[in-house]
């Protein structure tokens, strides 16, 4: 294994010209977020896109500047041969297990947030200036009840958040021992094209599209939507971006906040669709926040980003792509 570098402590950071070649790892292609931020990418003039994918894996899209690569991520001797052999300038960790129903074994989760984090991380620590961006999540802090803050605690007993924080805490000791220029980004609740899966805004468009009744919590949690599209512009300009003002831990959500309840009814309402909820028909998630809402205030001043895409748009645009038998109507794109 090649030795990783001496620490170096704080360094000094330049803004780098990125017009005319840039070359960029992302990891969980397959995803959501993955494969919005490679489309992104791969839209900018020279960019060079290597996208990694677990087996099984589905790729989402296919055009010039993209290529796939299938990678054991647990294979820490295999990552590093990839990363230099592409001589990526940032690499984009999206990847991330737990996420989608049916959940993974509970030490699978952990195992392959975690020690994927460290692997991706430790090879970026190799290469000089390789800029390490982590997607973490809103769901690793301690609930407040009030919007969260990046300087508030990490502390979380639900499983997904609590690996990401995990990797989270880790990846940041790393980059300041070895001097990795890092970026994390903790997105909150987030749909739109490619959020096919069981999730809750999916699970809708399928009950519509199959007429059968759909069991909701409650529905009384506080909650933070925005658009996929949107949180994947923040990630590319994060990514993109070689500015000092980029680097540290950012926010990434809507801001606003509402009753899980309203939030749903004013996007069925939007979009004209016509499905059947049963609100209580199922209890809250183990260690499910009652309140998760992001402030972006940060965001807002130093990556210069915020939602702008309403909700209902980019469920309209999830309908069209992966469930086009669903009749909705076409909402307003911006908030």
């Amino acid at each position: 294994m090649k030795a990783l570098p001496e620490p170096t402590g704080t360094r000094t950071k330049t803004r780098r010209v990125w017009d005319d070649v840039s070359r960029f790892v992302v990891t969980g292609a397959s995803g959501t977020l993955g494969s919005r931020v490679i489309e992104q990418l791969a839209a900018r003039k020279g960019a060079k896109v290597l996208a990694l994918l677990r087996e099984g894996s589905k790729i989402r899209t296919q055009r010039e500047g993209i290529e796939y690569r299938r990678i054991d991520f647990f294979d820490r001797e295999a990552c590093g041969r990839v990363l230099r052999e592409f001589e990526p300038e940032t690499t984009i960790h999206c990847a991330a297990s737990g996420v989608q129903i049916p959940k993974p074994k509970w030490f699978e989760l952990i195992r392959f947030n975690v020690d994927t984090t460290i692997h991706l991380c430790e090879c970026a620590a190799e290469r000089r200036d390789c800029k390490f961006v982590f997607i973490s999540t809103g769901l690793a802090y301690r609930e407040t009840g009030r919007p969260l803050k990046e300087e508030d605690a990490l502390d979380t007993l639900h499983p997904y958040g609590a690996s990401k924080a995990a990797a989270d805490l880790v990846v940041r000791a790393a980059a300041a021992e070895f001097g990795v220029p890092l970026t994390v980004l903790r997105p909150f609740s987030f749909t739109g094209v490619n959020d096919d899966g069981r999730r809750l805004f999916p699970a809708l468009l399928r009950a519509a599209q199959d007429g059968t009744t759909i069991d909701l919590s409650p529905g009384t949690q506080v909650r933070d939507h925005c658009a996929v599209e949107d949180v994947a512009a923040g990630v590319v300009k994060a990514a993109a971006d070689r500015d000092a003002g980029t680097l540290g831990v950012f926010n990434m959500g809507s801001g606003r906040d509402a009753r899980l309840r309203e939030i749903v009814e004013e996007v069925i309402e939007e979009l004209g669709l016509k499905v059947n909820l049963r609100w209580g028909g199922r209890e809250f998630s183990r260690f499910e926040p009652m309140h998760l809402v992001a402030d972006v205030t940060r965001a807002r001043e130093g990556l210069k980003w915020e939602a702008r895409t309403s909700l209902a748009y980019a469920i309209w645009e999830l309908a069209r792509a992966s469930f086009p038998r669903v009749k909705v109507r076409k909402p307003r794109k911006y908030v």
